[in-house]
């Protein structure tokens, strides 16, 4: 075999280095086309922090598996504090989703509990979204919670409080009222947008009659259809919905039902063993992977798009201390991330993004360990997919209430363009200036 030479073997080198720079440059930087990326695809698991990640992990495809989150190559973590109301200055190490979402919609932190609007002063503070529809680009939104809840409405409104989703719920948003000059609630607030695919629960807010301006007397439902949206109260009427109008399809009263169903965690040994009873959604109500399909079908075009997809109820069942619709969720949210992914195969010009919004309460502990040694929270042990026992442990509040939030940073990981973004530790507020460059800057 012939030896290469110091300066042939330095140029060998030199060149494989290149080589492998390009392709990172074409798998995670700016497109090397120079025409930038046409589409941002943001996929929130709301509560998805590590634990909640690995749990899905383990149940579904064992501890040596992979989920298709797993796969994106550009992966970091970033941190979720949200801000004092009245000392911005100050921390508040465990965010709700509103604040947390409001940071990576606006790259602002605010305050728990508003709505696209900073802490103190109450200014808006302009979206991502926005920024699309300013570009031209279409947008559109997925979630198995209400579409007026926290993540959705931090892109698609700006209120005071997270709690005025509807007109007749605006006791503490009284400024924001119509009848007060203001923009109306975030249900008003996401027809006005104009939001090009809104799909998910919340029917109850959008029945809501409205207080003012030409729409006064109706009720959001209505003057959706009034401004040109296609209506779905169904997953029959999603399908057969008219391709050339906007669409909103809310297919529940408040969040869409579980996938999957268990028994609660309970104190002392738990519940369980238990294997977790799968397809248990009503037939009338669309899986995420069919909103999500849905959307990018709907958003495709010429300009580029935003989506957001939302796993939402991952930290609904979370609160509620139920390992199995927890993690049936979190599984159907990763299907969700393949249709994504699958979709990004075939338009390489779009950036794909999977994160959340903040961690939560589940652990999983030793099968053996202890009750009377650990915390007085409450337990579960499953039975995974491999036929071993997985315990979890929930103790962020004693037994019989709601489960919290935890302040942990979370995992973000992203392919495509501008994709390198992510890597190392950031803040969530940094995701904004990610997406933002993705969308021409």
């Amino acid at each position: 075999m012939r030896r290469l030479g110091k300066r042939t073997l330095a140029a060998a080198v030199l060149a494989g280095s290149l080589a492998i720079w390009a392709a990172t440059v074409a798998a995670s930087g700016p497109d090397p086309s120079g025409r930038g990326p046409r589409n941002v695809i943001l996929l929130i698991g709301d509560g998805m922090g590590d634990s909640e990640i690995t749990m899905a992990r383990n149940y579904w495809k064992g501890a040596g598996g992979r989920l298709a989150m797993d796969s994106l190559p550009s992966t970091g973590a970033y941190t979720t504090y949200s801000v004092e109301e009245f000392d911005p200055s100050k921390p508040d190490y465990v965010t709700d989703s509103s604040a947390s979402a409001t940071g990576f919609a606006t790259g602002h932190k605010t305050s728990d509990k508003r709505i696209g609007t900073s802490p103190g002063d109450d200014d808006d503070l302009k979206t991502i979204l926005e920024l699309a529809q300013e570009r031209g680009m279409k947008t559109g939104f997925a979630t198995t919670s209400g579409i007026s809840t926290a993540t959705e409405a931090a892109f698609t409104s700006h209120v005071r409080f997270r709690g005025c989703m509807g007109p007749e719920s605006m006791q503490q948003c009284l400024i924001d009222r119509k009848s007060h000059d203001g923009p109306g609630s975030i249900a008003e607030q996401q027809v006005d947008h104009g939001v090009d695919v809104m799909l998910g629960g919340g029917r109850t807010y959008f029945e809501q009659r409205i207080d003012a301006g030409p729409d006064r007397g109706q009720t959001v439902l209505e003057a959706a259809r009034r401004h040109g949206f296609d209506v779905a109260l169904d997953a029959n009427e999603l399908r057969a919905a008219r391709r050339d109008r906007k669409l909103l399809g809310l297919f529940s009263p408040v969040g869409m039902s579980a996938e999957w169903s268990g028994d609660p965690a309970k104190p002392g040994q738990g519940s369980g063993p238990q294997r977790c009873e799968e397809n248990r959604r009503p037939e009338d109500q669309p899986s995420l992977v069919a909103m999500a399909r849905t959307t990018l079908e709907r958003l495709e075009n010429d300009k580029g798009f935003f989506a957001l997809v939302e796993g939402a109820n991952i930290d609904t069942y979370s609160h509620s201390a139920n390992p199995c619709q927890e993690i049936g969720e979190a599984v159907e949210f990763d299907r969700a991330v393949r249709v994504v992914l699958d979709y990004a195969k075939n338009h390489p010009n779009t950036l794909v993004v999977v994160t959340a919004d903040h961690g939560h309460a589940g652990q999983i502990v030793p099968v053996d360990a202890e009750t009377d040694s650990l915390p007085p929270g409450v337990f579960s042990t499953l039975v995974t997919n491999e036929g071993a026992r997985m315990r979890i442990a929930y103790d962020t509040v004693p037994a019989g209430g709601l489960q919290k939030h935890t302040g942990t940073q979370v995992r973000i990981a992203a392919q495509g363009p501008h994709a390198d973004g992510v890597l190392g530790v950031t803040d969530q507020t940094d995701l904004f200036g990610t997406m933002k460059a993705a969308i021409g800057g």
